[in-house]
């Protein structure tokens, strides 16, 4: 795996299932260190650090979801040798689905569950141009979904430096368009929640059209970040559907490669 992209922060046994995080807009592979914490070592937890920030911000981002999902899968590597998951919140989960085709109809490998927070499903349009805005807007924008820490958007350096792989990865989020394909064989689990202006429950709700396997719809109070509210609940569920996945995935058959 590529340690520029994928990061672990906690050792895992050698088999056992894998969980792969993806991150929302702004967001980077740190967010999911309480991920990997609650969850490892029964888990092999892995986050994925977008170009664009942090340790990465001398390389250009990348604007576009499916060019950031084709990334990701080939850092990634032998997905192959143990259960597979993979989880994302908002522009996150979009990303995961985009890897999550790539692995099925590409690859032949069945992830054994799709974990997806905070987004409508990829056939649902919005019509959102967040990325258009000006600094003060897009910011604004953050500080309404309560997903940064009040003190940060305070200091003017840190600012300076989030706001392009903000703005970017806006951008990626906001002109991404479903390409109609198969739909997955594996199971799908929706995390929502009850006043989430990014997605209403119906538009969540419309990810069950993606698969074809079983579908898992769980609604939560609060708002667009309700997950980091809701944290133990969510992960128990995650470590609880996880734990019953099969010794290694199964390939998808030839006629729905």
């Amino acid at each position: 795996m590529d340690s520029q992209w994928i990061r672990r922060f906690h050792r895992s046994p050698s088999s056992g299932p894998r969980l792969i995080c993806l991150p929302h807009a702004g967001g980077s592979a740190s967010f999911y260190l309480p991920f990997s914490r609650a969850l490892a070592p029964a888990l092999d937890v892995l986050a994925v650090q977008y170009p664009g920030r942090l340790d990465r911000r001398g390389e250009p981002c990348i604007e576009h979801v499916p060019t950031l999902a084709r990334e990701i899968y080939a850092a990634l590597g032998d997905v192959a040798d143990r259960p597979l998951a993979l989880f994302g919140h908002s522009m996150g989960a979009s990303v995961a689905f985009e890897v999550a085709r790539i692995i099925e109809h590409q690859r032949g490998v069945r992830p054994v569950r799709l974990f997806v927070s905070g987004r409508t499903a990829p056939s649902v349009f919005h019509e959102d141009l967040v990325h258009l805005r000006d600094d003060e807007g897009l910011l604004n924008e953050v500080r309404m979904l309560s997903g940064t820490d009040p003190s940060i958007l305070g200091d003017e350096d840190i600012i300076a430096m989030a706001l392009s792989a903000l703005r970017s990865d806006y951008r990626a989020a906001e002109t991404y368009r479903y390409a109609p394909g198969p739909p997955l064989s594996c199971p799908i689990t929706v995390f929502a929640s009850d006043a989430d202006p990014k997605a209403t429950l119906d538009e969540a709700r419309a990810w069950r059209e993606h698969t074809t396997g079983s579908f898992d719809f769980r609604v939560f109070p609060g708002g667009h970040f309700f997950l980091t509210q809701h944290q133990p609940q969510l992960l128990e569920i995650i470590s609880e559907q996880l734990s019953s996945a099969s010794p290694a995935p199964g390939p998808v058959s030839a006629e729905r490669r």
